[in-house]
């Protein structure tokens, strides 16, 4: 597929001038353009660029309040909560952070919840921030249900994605996990439909309940989650402190993050925690493990170096097709 290649800051100013022309105001353009490039530079590409096509349709579609004005509120003083505004949920981190960072260290522990909102994109970009503040963080995010339990069973949940980050002796180079509930994305889905190529059996079930893999047919079904009924409840977990938690909708209740004009909802709930508050050496020790852990032959990510933010050597590949249609809301 033809490529092109931008500097991270042309890449960052290009998402957020169509974020603007799309209708959204300076502080949630910024905030998105931002966390587009983390996601490419140092995530997961594909919820990038690609996904940034979602944001800024329903910027004009009323899917997302472009204007939004995130309320953060402190119900205890180790729980922060954020309403969203129906604006995008980097935004309300991005105001919430420092307040974040600075209570776990205080506290020891503290609980960021997060409703009304679109979906929240890459959620390794949460943890990320947060690990390279040297703490410990554990993220989960519902979306509008598009994932059944079983095969022959209906669709119940979202894609119901989790993360985790931790510092480690290279403070620049975390350990960090980001993966959906279900057996792959729904962006992998549609990339793959989108292309008309097969997808792994156990991915997704055909509009009658049968395994498929047929990814346009998948598209017309759901997806499935990952490991049967044990992905199953993991989903069901994240639905609980996401959703739960936060006040937001049941994956359930959730309308078409693609299509229509009412604002998705989501939720998302964060646990920080200081790791040095016992053993000052968590990192170190940590570091160590995974070590070990990967001479045995295991698989370990993250690990390499991040940022929160860009310099001038960093470059950023996108999709030219993708580039083009981004172009097209200047």
């Amino acid at each position: 597929m033809d490529q092109q290649t931008l500097s991270a800051h042309e890449a960052e100013k290009l998402a957020e001038h169509a974020c603007l022309a799309a209708g959204a105001n300076p502080a949630t353009a910024r905030s998105l353009a931002k966390a587009t490039v983390s996601a490419a530079l140092f995530g997961r590409p594909g919820v990038g660029f690609p996904h940034l096509l979602d944001y800024l349709s329903s910027f004009r579609a009323g899917r997302i309040n472009g204007d939004a004005e995130p309320e953060l509120t402190s119900p205890l003083p180790a729980i922060l909560h954020s309403n969203a505004d129906g604006g995008i949920a980097q935004l309300g981190f991005d105001l919430a952070a420092s307040t974040l960072v600075e209570r776990t260290r205080e506290l020891g522990v503290t609980l960021f919840t997060q409703s009304n909102s679109y979906t929240t994109g890459e959620l390794g970009y949460y943890v990320r921030h947060l690990a390279l503040e040297g703490v410990v963080a554990l993220a989960a995010s519902n979306s509008p249900a598009v994932v059944a339990g079983s095969p022959g069973g209906k669709i119940a949940f979202g894609t119901n994605p989790m993360a985790f980050a931790a510092p480690l002796a290279d403070v620049d180079a975390p350990l960090v996990i980001d993966q959906a509930s279900s057996a792959t994305a729904f962006v992998n889905l549609a990339k793959a439909a989108e292309e008309g190529s097969e997808i792994p059996e156990g991915w997704a079930i055909d509009e009658t309940g049968r395994v498929t893999t047929d990814a346009a047919a998948g598209l017309r079904g759901a997806l499935l989650a990952f490991g049967g009924a044990k992905g199953a409840n993991v989903a069901l977990m994240i639905e609980c402190l996401a959703a739960g938690l936060s006040g937001a909708s049941w994956s359930l209740d959730m309308p078409d993050f693609q299509h229509g004009d009412r604002v998705i909802d989501a939720g998302m709930t964060i646990i920080a925690i200081q790791p040095t508050a016992i053993d000052e050496r968590f990192s170190s020790r940590l570091t160590e493990q995974l070590d070990r852990v990967a001479e045995r032959g295991a698989y370990v990510p993250g690990r390499r170096p991040v940022r929160s933010k860009i310099t001038d050597e960093d470059r950023v590949t996108v999709d030219t097709v993708v580039l083009e249609k981004i172009r097209r809301f200047l």
